[in-house]
């Protein structure tokens, strides 16, 4: 007999109700990383919205064998959480970080001290973290990847970025210094990226998506109006499956904050993408969700009079709104320059920022300096 999500979520060790689908696989499935040689599980865990160590738990007990954090998350605490969790099992899994600095000393100070949280003596893969421009990555960054991997202090290196795609995927591939790229990619991007994430792929590099669930919006609190706008059940499940149905995405790192997202998403991966029943799930969702959510295009690039970074202040209010972690979205916008976190909105009688794709930038922007300023 089928359990019930409750029965299965209160008394099974394992990850019963995945386990049992009769139209899977029972295991998920798994693709190699580039020339790492790792073989990381399709479904990833993104652990930057995680706060309930057992989650964790659960999905390495369950198979996952992929777990990101970064020296940022939740002021140190995630790293702290994550090796924790995973101390026992560490040899069984991958665990990865990433580091903001932007010079080799802190970097290098940055890795020893995830090391020491993360209680183990290497990641699996060290990314320099949210690099949307070829000059956030300078010479010095990528030796200090190398002397980490010839320390032993990091197996493979890795670069993120959440904008600028085309210029970003050019930029490392040409480079030849980097072994993982980790990347926003979801259905609202469509795949105008998808030739140079397989370009990167024939050549080596490790692809692994993140921002897969374009924003989320499965979080939201009690009481906001958005809530019953956006509760379109199996809408999130088809949003990672789009992100992980070509071979050359690797794995994916989703946000998985309780054990409902953690049974819904291996669900999804070993059911796998169906277009006559996901394509229209997705279509609809688009639709919802266009005015909200930045799709990171770079259309917005230094349009605002006021120097504001329009595309990374929208995603720090989808932290807040659609993945129900204000205090992220807090964090990150006050490590914004001062001019930029003190400029309003409201003080402009027009917006000079048109978003191609329909976001409602002005309403967004000052949606994120009342919540955070």
């Amino acid at each position: 007999m089928e359990a019930t999500r409750r029965g299965f979520l209160a008394g099974a060790a394992l990850l019963v109700g995945p386990r049992s689908l009769k139209a899977a696989p029972a295991e998920l499935p798994k693709r190699k990383l580039g020339k790492t040689g790792l073989e990381p599980t399709v479904l990833g865990f993104g652990c930057m919205t995680t706060t309930d160590a057992s989650v964790i738990e659960q999905a390495a007990e369950a198979g996952i064998n992929w777990f990101d954090t970064a020296r940022g998350y939740q002021n140190g605490n995630n790293e702290r959480m994550v090796g924790a969790a995973l101390k026992s099992r560490r040899q069984k899994l991958h665990i990865t970080t990433k580091t903001p600095a932007r010079t080799k000393a802190d970097a290098l100070a940055h890795l020893d001290t995830s090391l020491r949280e993360l209680q183990t003596d290497h990641v699996d893969v060290w990314y320099l973290h949210n690099r949307s421009n070829p000059s956030d990555c300078p010479d010095e960054l990528f030796d200090a990847q190398d002397e980490a991997v010839k320390a032993g202090k990091a197996r493979f290196r890795g670069v993120s970025f959440h904008s600028n795609h085309e210029t970003m995927f050019r930029f490392l591939i040409d480079k030849g210094r980097t072994d993982v790229i980790l990347v926003s990619y979801n259905f609202t991007m469509g795949s105008k990226i998808e030739p140079l994430m397989k370009e990167a792929a024939d050549k080596g590099i490790g692809i692994v998506a993140m921002k897969v669930m374009a924003g989320g919006f499965r979080r939201i609190r009690e009481g906001d109006p958005l809530r019953e706008k956006f509760a379109r059940p199996g809408a999130m499940a088809a949003a990672l499956k789009w992100a992980v149905r070509l071979p050359f995405v690797h794995t994916s790192i989703p946000g998985i904050m309780d054990q409902d997202q953690l049974e819904e998403n291996y669900r999804a991966v070993v059911t796998g993408y169906r277009p006559e029943v996901d394509d229209r799930l997705l279509a609809a969702q688009l639709e919802m969700i266009r005015p909200y959510y930045c799709r990171m295009c770079g259309a917005c690039s230094g349009l605002c009079p006021k120097g504001l970074p329009v595309s990374d202040i929208i995603r720090y209010v989808t932290y807040a709104e659609g993945y129900g972690e204000f205090a992220l979205g807090r964090d990150q916008f006050r490590l914004l320059p001062e001019k930029v976190r003190e400029a309003r909105c409201r003080d402009c009688a027009v917006c000079a920022v048109r978003c191609p794709n329909g976001v409602r930038v002005a309403e967004r922007v000052a949606r994120a300096q009342e919540l955070f300023a």
